[in-house]
């Protein structure tokens, strides 16, 4: 679907009130802590939500690695990992509706972390991103067209058809995706065919959030895929909702109803943190089936996302 405009919506569940103890906590640590170290003791700790204290990750210099695409930071521990299991939870139980996130590490998309009940379902728009790689490899050379940018920054479903056709036959079009989504290790099959004859083909491809995070996380580390990552960084402000509320992510949305009317509204994005960047592809469907409580869902797990942006696993392309 293109073209939604929701309502800013505001958050459905406050969490002032655990800041504030969290603070007032921190406050009366400092003070205990520093009269510890009056001795000239320097004690330092990072504070994660529900967890004990810890010695803070360093972020990494970013300097390449010499033969590694990638060169990875020190990734979250165990316990760290159950932490923000933990505080996942506790953002699920307060949405009406089904969730899934998966988070990797720019580089390889290898171990990606999984919260949430939500795996897999149609791709609707975020298909148009392996869509507009595809085509920006036709052209000679290499540019980004009006058609490609439509689709990305607008989410344009004429625009994406333009270029659906322009690929070939269907099954030739679903090929050439096929083989975007290849060369990063991500085994999808684009649907060639229309399933739904009121919604686009590639549109209904099953799209598991495991394999959208391995893509991006992948993708991201191939130069000729930059001017169509970089469009995900001009998504209009109509539909900056979500991860686009995170600030400097690239992202892509995408969401229609089922045969049933209710929705599914997905993202997929690449958020920059101190210690690198992450791939992130979340989905959210809604109890209400509602395309506004969609966004206000994915705006929750975004703001949880921005919570937790030293915990998670980031990594840095080499050259």
């Amino acid at each position: 679907m293109a073209r939604h405009i929701a309502a800013s919506p505001t958050r459905r569940r406050s969490r002032r009130t655990r800041i504030a103890l969290a603070i007032a906590g921190v406050v009366s640590l400092v003070f205990v802590l520093g009269v510890a170290a009056a001795g000239g003791v320097v004690v330092g700790h990072h504070l994660g939500s529900g967890s004990s204290s810890r010695e803070a990750t360093p972020p990494t210099s970013g300097q390449a690695t010499p033969s590694s695409a990638v060169s990875t930071p020190p990734q979250p521990t165990s316990s760290t990992s159950t932490t923000l299991a933990d505080d996942f939870k506790q953002l699920q139980d307060g949405l009406q509706a089904q969730v899934g996130v998966v988070i990797a590490p720019v580089g390889n998309g290898n171990s990606p972390l999984m919260f949430g009940d939500w795996k897999s379902g149609p791709a609707w728009s975020t298909i148009k991103v392996p869509l507009a790689i595809a085509a920006l490899r036709e052209e000679e050379p290499p540019h980004v067209t009006d058609e490609m940018r439509a689709a990305i920054t607008e989410s344009d479903n004429a625009a994406a058809e333009s270029i659906w056709q322009g690929l070939g036959t269907p099954v030739i079009a679903a090929h050439k995706v096929e083989d975007v989504l290849r060369q990063t290790g991500d085994d999808t099959v684009v649907q060639s065919q229309k399933v739904r004859p009121e919604f686009t083909a590639f549109g209904q491809t099953d799209w598991p959030l495991t394999e959208q995070t391995r893509f991006l996380a992948v993708a991201a580390c191939d130069a000729s895929n930059k001017p169509i990552l970089d469009l995900m960084g001009q998504v209009e402000a109509s539909q900056a909702w979500g991860l686009g509320r995170i600030s400097g992510t690239r992202f892509k949305g995408g969401w229609g109803p089922s045969l049933s009317g209710d929705y599914l509204v997905r993202q997929i994005g690449l958020v920059e943190t101190a210690n690198g960047t992450i791939s992130v592809a979340v989905a959210v469907q809604p109890d209400s089936g509602s395309f506004d409580d969609g966004v206000q869902d994915l705006n929750e797990v975004a703001n949880w996302l921005t919570e937790h942006l030293a915990e998670l696993p980031s990594g840095r392309c080499g050259s």
